[in-house]
């Protein structure tokens, strides 16, 4: 009898040694050792991730709008670790739908990456719809890798919300598209507007809404882009995001907090606009520190709030992690997705070499006199330089010149003409840089709105002759000054033809046309006014004009 009791105590105690030594469950169903395939896969989707991170690090600190993707590759890593420890740790069987998911997740990747290698062929790195793309392809990428690691037979990373979240971080931190950031930065700054003008109404402060400036007893308000909300709105998603995968385990909770998010990111702009706008009408100047802190004032107070709430919605349910399993061989189909990465950081470093044509010295060539092609204003005009040192960076030269003929027309109305002339030297800039530069891409962020037109050509004449047809757009800013506008693109001498540039499709037709790399100096010429050509096209300086401009190809057809 003692002896069967010892017997028993002592496998009591036996057990409770082993159970007190085992490793952490959640640990155990992720196994210690990796294959040769996997561990290239996840280096592979690292330095895929690494690349953009380079690429794009300067974007986001120069760019106030992606502030919030300073933190993308900590909360990535982040979120991947709450994947692996919190769980819900679901493994996906392997089968050939699970196959066939991490073939066309790599597909569409290398299909949208090798989309992007052709857009910064068109564009240059730095263009927002290349950004776009390239956080779409990346995305894609990352989730054949998650598909493959989440598998029975691999089990590294489950397939689980944190894991899912942590793959939407990265199109969320690249530029908005650049036709889409129009439509939506002008919806919400005329919607703005309307409701801070709605609220002064409500306290007594007398308003008049003018399109996005706000008229007061003193002074004049305008939501300007940086105040449409857009900065807010995505910070906040990201945020929600976030919290959604940290700090909330219930489904339903986590629609709730995301739904949240950008109602809450809006209101909160609301309210930041509202504010500057009293202190305006009160006499503070609310440029400079009033206008960045109230900024960054919202940002916080509004990542509180969605951190608080998820706080509250949270129920403190722990998971329990599935028994560790044995692992199995998965045969040459392993080498599937690490060699699918492997492409793609391949096709990463071919774009990287041949979108960057090799840069000639620009004091070896001889840059023309942009200044001594202008003509001297006429008796009765007056001309006024313009300073655009500050556009030389984004455009890349500083061969830039652009000169205002304003005069006094006889029944008192005002004449403008503005003529600007851009500059590069053989091989410094492809020449669908040039072209993504038009009136069309810039002009509608300083406020002028592009009207509809007949056609996009025009049919010109100067001193009786014909010139090359020219890419023709109407404008109009606030106060609906009109602003006619003709331009011409010369690329070694030649006109060629212009493109829409918010078109993704016209943007890509830009590589097939002109090639990976730059050829021969470019000219751009833009003659632009608020009158018609049949009414400016008898001034004399306008001949003068495009007699200068022979030489560089722009000549008047016999």
């Amino acid at each position: 009898m003692h002896g069967t009791l010892a017997r028993r105590d002592g496998a009591r105690l036996f057990a409770a040694a082993m159970t007190a030594t085992a490793p952490n469950p959640a640990l155990s169903a992720v196994p210690a050792r990796v294959g040769a395939a996997t561990a290239a896969t996840v280096a592979l989707a690292g330095l895929l991730a690494a690349a953009f991170y380079a690429l794009f690090w300067r974007e986001w600190r120069h760019n106030p709008d992606l502030s919030h993707a300073l933190f993308t590759p900590v909360l990535f890593v982040v979120l991947l670790h709450e994947a692996r420890v919190r769980g819900p740790w679901r493994w996906l069987p392997a089968s050939s739908w699970s196959a066939a998911a991490v073939a066309l997740a790599l597909v569409a990747g290398l299909a949208l990456l090798a989309a992007g290698g052709l857009f910064a062929v068109a564009l240059d790195w730095s263009h927002a719809l290349v950004g776009f793309v390239l956080a779409v392809a990346l995305a894609a990428l990352l989730l054949a890798a998650l598909l493959g690691l989440a598998g029975e037979r691999v089990r590294v990373v489950p397939f689980n919300w944190p894991a899912l979240a942590a793959l939407a971080l990265w199109p969320l931190s690249a530029p908005i598209p650049p036709g889409t950031y129009t439509r939506l930065t002008g919806s919400l700054q005329l919607w703005v507007t309307g409701v801070v003008l709605h609220a002064l109404h409500l306290l007594g402060v007398p308003a008049v809404q003018n399109g996005n400036v706000l008229t007061l007893a003193t002074t004049s308000v305008g939501i300007e882009e940086a105040c449409s909300g857009v900065r807010s709105l995505v910070a906040c998603v990201v945020a929600g995001i976030f919290f959604s995968a940290t700090l909330v385990r219930r489904p339903a909770a986590r629609v709730l907090l995301l739904v949240l998010a950008a109602p809450l990111a809006l209101a909160m702009n609301i309210v930041r606009s509202l504010t500057l706008t009293l202190l305006a009408n009160s006499g503070t100047d609310i440029t400079g520190a009033w206008h960045d802190w109230t900024g960054f004032a919202v940002l916080g107070v509004t990542a509180a709030l969605l951190g608080g709430l998820a706080l509250l919605l949270e129920t403190r349910t722990p998971a329990v992690p599935p028994p560790a399993t044995s692992r199995r061989t998965q045969g040459w189909g392993r080498w599937l997705l690490p060699g699918g990465l492997g492409l793609a950081a391949a096709l990463v470093v071919f774009f990287s070499l041949n979108t960057h044509g090799p840069r000639l010295a620009t004091s070896a060539m001889v840059a023309p006199d942009l200044e001594g092609i202008l003509p001297a204003p006429p008796a009765g005009w007056q001309a006024k330089r313009q300073d655009l040192r500050p556009f030389s960076a984004i455009l890349e030269t500083d061969h830039l010149v652009q000169r205002d003929y304003v005069r006094q027309a006889p029944d008192g109305r005002l004449e403008q003409i503005t003529v600007y002339l851009a500059w590069w030297p053989a091989g410094a800039v492809p020449v669908s840089l040039v072209e993504s530069h038009t009136p069309e891409a810039c002009w509608p962020g300083s406020g002028w709105v592009q009207q509809v037109t007949a056609s996009r050509t025009a049919a010109l004449t100067v001193a009786g002759r014909a010139l090359p047809p020219p890419t023709y757009l109407l404008f109009q800013d606030r106060d609906n000054f009109p602003q006619h506008t003709w331009f011409w693109h010369l690329n070694s001498g030649r006109p060629i033809q212009q493109i829409n540039p918010l078109s993704p499709r016209e943007l890509l037709g830009l590589v097939w046309r002109h090639g990976f790399r730059a050829s021969g100096e470019q000219l751009f010429v833009r003659v632009s006014s608020n009158q018609p050509w049949e009414k400016i096209a008898p001034e004399p300086f306008i001949a003068e004009l495009f007699a200068r401009l022979q030489p560089f190809g722009l000549a008047v057809l016999p």
